[in-house]
């Protein structure tokens, strides 16, 4: 998936049991709400209302809202299920044929029916449209999209892709209506027509206005009159005195370590809880394996043998991230150590000496790490003075960092001119294969010139071709040994995910979990 805005103040259970999805459960959603009007307020920006471009947070948190997809992902769970559609199911068993039978009676808030025609149009358009900044990078698996009739959807795959289920009930399968969207560039007006439990009143710099869908059919159950969501554009102090202040309901995504912390120690007569979930985000230093520093096996390992995760986490996150040794993050189905039973949690001088040592570096290494603020938040610039302190503490190097606008960064990084970077990682869907194949698949995002044919050749098409994920683990572990034995990036922490809420407001527990799925619909607030 995505590079998203990662702000560390920051949703994980066991990855999809089967690919083959029924429509046993489903209920209609009582789409007349109750309780009073919600006011949430966030530090990232929503930078698009049109879901065949907006590939972060704040979009996806209005896309998951605002429009239906096929399937969905239920409160804590990681397995889809139906939601626009009664049934999804692969039809073949190379998981290269994906056929939905839509719900009867479904609308988009406008009134007009939706029907397969829409579902196809949404993908065909979304694929065109090719947005840089929008979703269509995650289907280079989908070939065509078909419709027998007009409640049934057929998804033709190039390649066999049992995540296909998880990916289409992301954000980025969100359906829109036919008559609403020009198929071939994206929508500018800042409105928005979905089927989904919510409707789009209003969006500006300052907030976007939603209210209760009444055409809505599907899974979720509304509980509040609306949301207003306020934007705090990275201004985490304006977001904490918000909270405060009461000017606001629910302060999500963008309160720093420190806030989060204060809040948790404070009085009981504040008013305010922090709520904490689970979260898969996750962070790595990336090594850019053509540079004459980093490239080296010998520095990469030295580095791994230096870094003190807990020292990290305590002094500069304050204890609201978790120290991380894998590729696949704790709570996904494939996770293990390896980095742990690689290279140990206490740092060793006399193993990071070794490592250098057998690569036939004698003297201090001169090191320059990178790091963009603007995108993962102002504690990354001292995340990575922390980790440069610690490498010249051991007198192996000599490094320092660097920090740059993130447009800046991402042109560098493409350009190879940086040896060490950070990336951040919030996941499209809870499954170990959206942690592996961006990564170190084909064209993946890192840009660090690092290619694996066992990894790109056999486990990641084996993996992907695997319905039953939970029997994947093996694959998944082979995956992560190999990348802990050549370094190509170093997992540095896993993060948790906070909000603060206000007396009388509830339901956000059910907002916070690795589907990174933010519920409107479960929030609900007493009566003023």
């Amino acid at each position: 998936m995505k590079i998203r805005n990662q702000w560390p103040v920051l949703p994980i259970v066991a990855g999809l049991a089967s690919g083959l999805l029924t429509g046993c459960g489903t209920e209609s959603g009582d789409s007349a709400g109750d309780g009073s009007n919600v006011v949430v307020g966030m530090s990232d920006d929503v930078l698009a209302t049109d879901p065949a471009s907006g590939y972060d947070p704040g979009s996806w948190l209005l896309f998951n809202n605002v429009f239906q997809s096929l399937l969905s992902f239920p409160k804590g769970a990681t397995e889809p299920q139906p939601e626009a559609a009664e049934a999804c199911a692969f039809s073949d068993t190379q998981t290269r044929v994906y056929k939905c039978t839509l719900k009867d009676g479904l609308k988009f808030s406008n009134g007009d029916a939706l029907t397969s025609e829409d579902v196809k149009f949404s993908f065909d358009r979304m694929l065109k449209i090719n947005d840089p900044d929008g979703p269509a990078i995650m289907f280079p698996t989908l070939d065509k999209v078909e419709t027998p009739d007009e409640k049934t959807v057929v998804f033709q795959l190039n390649t066999a892709d049992a995540t296909f289920p998880s990916k289409i009930a992301s954000g980025a399968g969100s359906i829109v209506d036919h008559n609403e969207y020009d198929a071939g560039k994206l929508r500018k007006d800042g409105q928005a027509v979905g089927s989904g439990p919510y409707k789009l009143d209003s969006f500006d710099d300052d907030q976007a206005v939603f209210s209760v869908n009444e055409n809505y059919q599907g899974t979720a159950k509304v509980k509040n009159t609306g949301v207003t969501l306020k934007f705090f554009d990275g201004d985490q102090t304006a977001l904490k005195q918000a909270i405060q202040n009461e000017e606001v309901d629910i302060a999500y995504r963008g309160l720093t370590a420190g806030d989060v912390a204060d809040m948790e120690k404070a009085d009981d007569g504040t008013g305010t809880e922090v709520v904490e979930g689970s979260s898969a985000e996750v962070q790595h230093l990336v090594f850019n394996m053509d540079d004459p520093v980093a490239g080296k096996l010998g520095v990469r390992k030295a580095i791994a043998h230096l870094l003190d995760r807990e020292a990290l986490i305590k002094d500069v996150y304050q204890g609201t991230a978790t120290p991380l040794y894998s590729i696949i993050p704790a709570g996904i189905a494939g996770h293990n150590t390896a980095f742990f039973d690689t290279y140990g949690a206490r740092p060793s001088r006399a193993k990071a000496q070794a490592a250098l040592r057998a690569d036939n570096i004698t003297g201090k290494v001169k090191l320059t790490l990178w790091s963009t603020p603007s995108r993962y938040g102002p504690a990354t610039d001292q995340e990575l003075n922390a980790i440069a302190g610690q490498l010249n503490a051991s007198g192996l190097f000599d490094a320092s960092i660097k920090s740059v606008p993130f447009g800046q960064y991402e042109k560098d990084i493409a350009a190879g001119k940086y040896g060490v970077y950070v990336k951040g990682w919030v996941p499209d869907y809870p499954d170990a294969d959206n942690f592996t194949a961006p990564f170190f698949g084909k064209g993946n995002v890192l840009s660090n010139n690092y290619d694996n044919s066992t990894i790109t050749g056999s486990l990641i098409p084996r993996t992907a071709a695997t319905t039953n994920r939970a029997s994947t683990d093996k694959e998944f572990g082979e995956l992560q040994d190999i990348v802990a034995d050549e370094l190509p990036v170093l997992p540095v922490w896993q993060a948790k995910q906070y909000a603060v809420v206000r007396d009388g407001v509830y339901g956000l527990e059910y907002c916070l979990d690795a589907s990174t799925v933010f519920r409107f619909w479960e929030l609900s607030k007493d009566d003023a």
